[in-house]
């Protein structure tokens, strides 16, 4: 039988909730695991400039998420890589944590794992991944200087994104499926101002084509029209919403029927011992500022959980 390893609090995601929790948990003097599939930081280490954490006028993704690690680590709160595949309440209350690199007991866990963007679900969105098919401009907006890409969507992702994008590339076309953007007022100023930025409204990418090698254009439909267009691009860069990260957790009775985990405002789901946190949880705000929020509380909550016990 594979060794299972206890600790008093187990996190599932390393992003600002959960290493926030790590800190709040670990400085209570519990023993915390942090477990994630990918680097510490989540998303924001696809992020290049925050202007909206409070402290620092501007600070990039990566950075942020290096000071928070340091300080989510400093108490003694461990870090482990995996996926979680499941989480079993057993007849004591504890929870078996199964992972693809082994098996966790904790007394309460905490799950921080994000959310993801939304796919387009069109002809040639998955076989141009990695060949002009972005969902990351700060990752992959390098390899377009000097060309014209598409930005899908009208909502404040799509907007930042393409602004960053108007800094590296030769221009920007935002193709939004209604007339108005629905970003905040500020980025849609900063997008209207900047010369390079193009929108195409009421316009839906039916289809992504290239070369099979790299994408060449994209196939519009216009919703007023009802005509159909090409429209010559080097990358489309997907911006058109999230979903959470919940498939280990349905079985659990936890969700709505999206899948965003529902808690109280103490960050408790239905199952005493169990938190979310962070854009995993259904709620209206998903932002750093509120991540950490609520990666406090629950660090705090799971302590005086335990201590109940």
């Amino acid at each position: 039988m594979t060794d299972i390893k206890n600790y008093d609090v187990v996190i599932i995601g390393a992003g600002p909730a959960g290493m926030t929790a790590a800190t709040y948990a670990s400085r209570a003097d519990l023993s915390v695991v942090m477990i994630d599939q990918g680097v510490y930081g989540g998303q924001m280490n696809n992020t290049a400039e925050i202007e909206n954490y409070p402290g620092f006028e501007s600070v990039m993704g990566p950075d942020l998420s290096e000071k928070m690690y340091a300080s989510s680590t400093r108490f003694g709160a461990e870090y482990a890589f995996g996926t979680v595949q499941k989480i079993e309440v057993l007849d004591n209350q504890e929870k078996l944590i199964k992972t693809d690199s082994g098996d966790y007991q904790a007394k309460a866990v905490i799950i921080a794992t994000g959310s993801e963007h939304t796919h387009l679900g069109v002809p040639g969105e998955e076989d141009y991944q990695g060949k002009g098919v972005s969902y990351c401009a700060v990752c992959d907006g390098a390899f377009f200087k000097g060309e014209n890409v598409v930005v899908v969507g009208g909502g404040d992702s799509a907007i930042e994104e393409g602004v960053y994008l108007s800094n590296v590339v030769d221009r920007v076309t935002v193709v939004h499926r209604r007339d108005t953007l629905n970003a905040q007022p500020i980025l849609q100023e900063r997008a209207k101002k900047a010369k390079n930025i193009d929108f195409i409204w009421n316009t839906e990418v039916h289809a992504i084509k290239g070369n099979g090698d790299e994408v060449q254009e994209v196939e519009l439909y216009n919703r007023d029209t009802k005509e159909s267009s090409s429209f010559k691009t080097a990358g489309v860069f997907i911006y058109i919403g999230l979903k959470p990260n919940t498939e280990a957790f349905l079985d659990l009775g936890i969700t709505d029927d999206k899948g965003w985990i529902i808690t109280n405002d103490k960050m408790a789901t239905s199952l005493p011992g169990v938190y979310a946190v962070g854009d995993v949880r259904q709620k209206e705000l998903r932002q750093i500022t509120t991540a950490v929020g609520d990666g406090g509380l629950a660090g705090q909550e799971a302590y005086n959980y335990i201590a109940s016990l």
